[in-house]
């Protein structure tokens, strides 16, 4: 769990910043603020599964957790597939709104946020602790507020 944990950590603060083209600049006070709830969510997150959950023999053979790994895989590749079509809508030099097609943006006009939420359901899923489930609704109120005003 802590693995899937860092693996997306990782993603989203190295890789994915990489692979940004162009985009508007981030007010410092926002990075700062996003720096801060991203290092006390991480201790929070690895706290909790080093130290204080404790998990059955035969926890990761079970349902709960399959289920959940599952819903976080899915959720990822949902989020990484919606990442490269939202970095790959414009042309170099292209301004202007253009509507994302292809992957979930065909069912869903927020699939970045979708895949997001559903990543953090699996993972609180899988770990099965307040801490993940809190991070999960965390997530999903976030994001859904930011989904609905991306979808006007």
């Amino acid at each position: 769990n802590t693995i899937h944990f860092l693996f997306f950590v990782c993603y989203r603060a190295l890789i994915f910043p990489l692979l940004i083209r162009e985009g508007k600049p981030t007010p410092f006070f926002t990075f700062v603020l996003a720096l801060l709830f991203c290092a006390f969510n991480g201790y929070l997150q690895g706290r909790s599964l080093t130290t204080y959950a404790t998990y059955p023999p035969g926890w990761l053979g079970g349902s709960r957790f399959i289920t959940g790994f599952l819903g976080w895989l899915v959720g990822m590749a949902i989020n990484i597939r919606s990442d490269h079509i939202l970095r790959n809508l414009r042309k170099p030099g292209e301004t202007g709104y253009k509507i994302p097609r292809g992957g979930m943006f065909e069912y869903v006009s927020g699939a970045n946020f979708f895949g997001e939420i559903l990543e953090w359901f699996g993972f609180a899923l899988a770990c099965c602790t307040i801490e993940s489930f809190a991070f999960a609704l965390c997530t999903l109120f976030i994001l859904s507020s930011r989904a609905r005003q991306h979808h006007k």
